[in-house]
């Protein structure tokens, strides 16, 4: 009898699950591999808790089919000359507002292409969703499919919030301490990095900005007809929260309104996945001189950097001591030594989580800096664009490893950098420190991200979590309206007493003046 009762207890408890679970789109129609990573780690868990998932991406999963339903758009690939491209225009005077524009460009083209796709027509169509999680870079008009299934929509920004994100949730944006995503990566600044700060800021706002907006607002208007559909700006006032892949314990501390919902390392597995066994056994023998990890990336490729960086780079790492696990793209390899092994993907949380990793050599994106620092892996950065010389530049000043630079890249320099963070504890103990700070949460960032999620849905769009601040305009926003009418009161108040002590003074020493004249004039005639 007590099993029976037992056993129905249990299928109740489904059923329950069942009942309460919600349909949930992830549109992630991002090129970057790495993106997809952290945007699909938002949805591991909801699909943990049996929420019936589904992910639309342009690029091929892993592991599709498990437990949710992945549909993979026919939209065309990055090419491999458009992503090693940027590496090269980082090197000019102004590659960063180059590459810029060039990956918006693109973005906005793919996430376009998007929205015609007979597979996404066909999911617009047919289904309906109780929330949309897009995936956000460059698309932002993608938030007329959740205006289309009439729901809720959460963004996913895997970084940390720049003055674009904040300024759609109403987040402030703290110009004076708070560093913009590509300034400085460390508090507190100093004068001139402020003003460095401020200037980027304002700048961007005054020319990037605007054409982006007007870009978007455009695409959203040709997919999502007024007649029909919200406006864009109504649909920017239905965003419940944003989460953003970044953590206060990174070293940039900020005031955030409950719609932004810090989720730094939830691409982080809370247990590593088994290696694969080449790979496995390759790092466990290596349990006396431990091994180093070398990867750029999913966008930047190791292969495409010129010959005669890829023959120092290999003829220092081909003398260490440690094995080397190298990305290589190519099947033809820059050479064979035995402590170095090359496969083109390669798990990279998974690796560094092993105990034998002694370094990191990186690029310097976000996630790979937070993985190495999640795990407490100190690193040596090879910074190639966008932020990630920022990211660098603050694993350096806060002593997690050292920086390459925008240097050339010696023979010399190479070793010596690679040789005094494997031989220095220094910096391996700094960064274990910090893993330990990083992971000291009440929850778990999936787990945060999880909970918020299921909270937008429960309270259907959560609208009392959001900031006044969206319904502002930019005078009302900065107070420019109030101080504008303080101001004129007080220029009020001044004509006000100026009149009055002008009228006084004359009432009293205007009569002074006529008693004196009187009196003088009465003395010459006596005279």
């Amino acid at each position: 009898m007590k099993r029976v009762l037992g056993f129905s207890f249990v299928v109740l408890l489904s059923l329950m699950t069942v009942c309460e679970s919600a349909k949930i789109l992830g549109l992630f129609t991002t090129y970057s591999k790495s993106h997809l990573i952290i945007h699909k780690s938002v949805m591991e868990p909801l699909i943990d808790r049996g929420h019936d998932v589904t992910i639309v991406t342009m690029l091929p999963l892993e592991d599709s089919g498990k437990r949710y339903r992945h549909i993979q758009l026919d939209i065309p690939a990055a090419s491999k000359e458009f992503m090693s491209g940027f590496t090269e225009l980082s090197k000019s005077r102004f590659g960063f507002l180059q590459n810029t524009r060039k990956v918006m460009e693109f973005s906005l083209e793919s996430s376009n292409l998007t929205l015609h796709d007979p597979k996404m027509k066909r999911l617009m169509e047919e289904e309906s969703f109780d929330l949309v999680v897009l995936g956000v870079f460059f698309n932002m008009f993608q938030i007329g499919v959740a205006a289309h299934f009439k729901c809720p929509i959460i963004l996913s920004f895997m970084q940390r919030p720049m003055k674009l994100i904040n300024d759609i949730v109403g987040n402030p944006v703290e110009i004076t301490y708070v560093p913009e995503l590509f300034n400085e990566n460390i508090q507190p600044l100093d004068f001139f990095e402020r003003v460095k700060n401020f200037l980027m800021v304002v700048l961007m706002d005054l020319t990037f900005r605007p054409y982006l907006d007007y870009r978007i607002e455009n695409l959203y208007k040709y997919h999502f007809h007024s007649e029909k559909y919200p406006t864009y700006q109504e649909m920017l006032r239905n965003i419940s929260l944003i989460l953003v892949c970044t953590h206060f314990s990174e070293g940039i501390v900020r005031p955030n309104i409950p719609a932004i919902v810090e989720v730094g390392g939830i691409q982080v597995k809370p247990k590593p996945d088994p290696l694969p066994r080449d790979l496995e056994k390759f790092l466990d023998g290596a349990s006396k001189e431990g091994a180093v990890y070398f990867s750029l990336g999913s966008n930047a490729r190791s292969a495409d950097m010129n010959s005669e960086t890829i023959k120092i780079l290999y003829n220092v790492l081909s003398k260490l001591k440690q094995r080397v696990i190298w990305k290589w793209e190519e099947n033809e390899r820059p050479g064979n030594a035995s402590n170095i092994l090359f496969k083109k993907w390669l798990p990279q949380d998974d690796i560094l989580a092993h105990p034998n990793i002694k370094l990191f050599i990186t690029h310097g994106g976000h996630g790979s800096v937070v993985e190495s620092k999640y795990h407490g892996v100190p690193m040596v950065g090879i910074p190639l664009f966008a932020d990630q010389f920022a990211n660098i530049d603050a694993v350096q000043k806060a002593g997690h490893g050292l920086s390459l630079g925008k240097e050339k890249i010696t023979a010399e320099r190479f070793k010596s950098i690679v040789e005094e963070v494997l031989s220095n504890p220094t910096y391996r103990n700094k960064v274990q420190e910090f893993s330990r700070i990083y992971k000291d949460r009440p929850m778990s960032p999936r787990d945060t991200a999880a909970y918020w999620i299921e909270y937008v849905i429960r309270h259907r769009g959560a609208k009392h979590i959001q900031s006044p601040a969206v319904y502002m305009n930019l005078i009302q926003l900065y107070g420019l309206d109030v101080l504008a009418f303080l101001l004129a009161i007080l220029y009020v108040v001044i004509k006000i007493l100026a009149f009055v002590f002008r009228e006084v003074f004359r009432l009293f020493f205007g009569r002074n003046s006529k008693n004196q004249n009187k009196d003088g004039s009465e003395q010459k005639k006596n005279q």
